[in-house]
């Protein structure tokens, strides 16, 4: 594994020797300095980055051979690629640019994708070391994946599904977990457990696949795609994300819309209905769609709640600092009535996690939620939730928060 620096800008090679000075690391030459000094005998020569010859700077950055320097290396480069791109002006963006833009300016940007992969299997995208033709490539990619909880708390990759901009699919296939499973979340992920036995492909087969886009500059789109992104152990800064880009008129500044309430809004369609599995490619489409409605339809961002959506808000409870080894099945335990689970993966290894769940109407939620035993108090946007002791199936207990979705009236 080599940096592909034939590519890169002069300026992009001057902050990576910066970063590699800063941090004292040494490739097979040693430090900077110490490259130098066997380098150039020249002891006159300057040792500010600037001021050396381009050559001197992919010499010196060739000599860094270790997976987990480059991967930093590469890492830095992307997000030098976000930066100079806050620094131009957006009167020259693409439509596609211009969603790109929407995605990372947005406040949750810097908690989303802030990776930092440095583990030995990741796959950081090398797009911030090519030129500017490059980096500016309209070329769009969706994704979505399906995730299973793992025995240690983590989410295990299982399907991955991609659309291009035709809607055509380029991309649907199962995946074999590296961990064993403690819950499939057939309900959810329309996944079983001989989908999984006949698997034979891994994560790293998957960003196999992916690399040639990525490193073309394909901007990948998505619906909470950071979530994709993780899972896969993929870092890419061109992105577009839905739940980022898309925001209520009179909601809270944080609050995301669903995929579900977007394509409704936008669309026309349901792509999930209740007590249906969902699909990734038809979540990769819809994604598409979405973005492709902004691109070439310029459609409005921002989305008024119409009173349907409301309804359906008022129909769901919110669970949330779930502990990472608590399932699916010891959830549904909790609550009374009949209603769908939908869960979010953790952000983080053996993080808590949240789940949605969805009732029929507002009074069956409403119900569920006054027949919880728990403290009842309000969180800190004024919504009424419970703190709740469960019960689990091992014998020991686990708390965690069920809050309703709208202020009672």
């Amino acid at each position: 594994m080599e940096l592909q620096l034939a590519t890169a800008e002069k300026e992009v090679l001057e902050e990576l020797v910066k970063l590699l000075q800063s941090r004292d690391l040494r490739g097979e030459k040693g430090n900077w300095k110490e490259f130098l000094n066997v380098y150039d005998k020249n002891l006159q020569s300057p040792i500010d980055p600037s001021r050396r010859s381009r050559d001197d700077l992919v010499q010196f950055l060739s000599t860094f051979k270790k997976k987990q320097d480059l991967q930093v290396l590469k890492f830095h480069a992307n997000h030098l690629l976000i930066e100079n791109m806050k620094q131009e002006s957006e009167d020259k963006d693409t439509p596609e640019q211009m969603l790109v833009r929407l995605t990372f300016e947005h406040l949750n940007y810097p908690l989303d994708y802030l990776f930092q992969p440095y583990s030995e299997d990741w796959f950081v995208s090398d797009v911030g070391l090519k030129m500017s033709e490059v980096m500016k490539s309209t070329q769009i990619v969706a994704l979505d994946c399906e995730m299973v909880l793992c025995e240690d708390g983590t989410e295990g990759l299982v399907r991955v599904g991609a659309v291009d901009r035709d809607l055509k699919v380029v991309l649907d296939k199962f995946v074999k977990p590296d961990k064993p499973v403690v819950d499939y979340r057939a309900h959810i992920t329309g996944v079983t457990a001989e989908d999984i036995e006949n698997a034979t492909l891994s994560v790293a087969d998957i960003q196999e696949t992916l690399q040639p886009l990525l490193s073309e500059g394909t901007i990948l789109v998505g619906h909470s795609l950071n979530r994709d992104l993780q899972v896969l152990k993929i870092d890419h800064p061109k992105v577009i994300d839905t739940a980022l880009v898309f925001k209520y008129s009179n909601a809270r500044k944080l609050r995301r819309p669903s995929l579900n309430n977007l394509s409704k809004s936008i669309l026309g369609y349901e792509v999930r209905k209740v007590d249906v599995p969902h699909d990734c490619v038809h979540d990769a489409t819809a994604a598409m769609k979405l973005a492709l409605a902004v691109i070439e339809k310029r459609a409005d961002t921002t989305i008024k709640p119409s009173k349907e959506m409301l309804e359906v808000e008022k129909a769901k409870l919110f669970l949330h600092k779930i502990p990472h080894n608590v399932t699916s099945e010891e959830l549904e335990q909790l609550l009374s009535g009949k209603f769908t689970l939908d869960v979010k993966p953790a952000k983080t290894e053996r993080g808590y996690y949240c789940a949605f769940t969805v009732f029929d109407n507002s009074e069956e939620a409403d119900q569920a939620f006054e027949n919880i035993d728990g403290i009842q108090m309000t969180d800190s946007l004024g919504l009424p939730q419970k703190l709740v002791v469960l019960k689990r199936s091992s014998g020991s207990r686990a708390s965690l928060y069920v809050r309703k979705m709208v202020k009672d009236e």
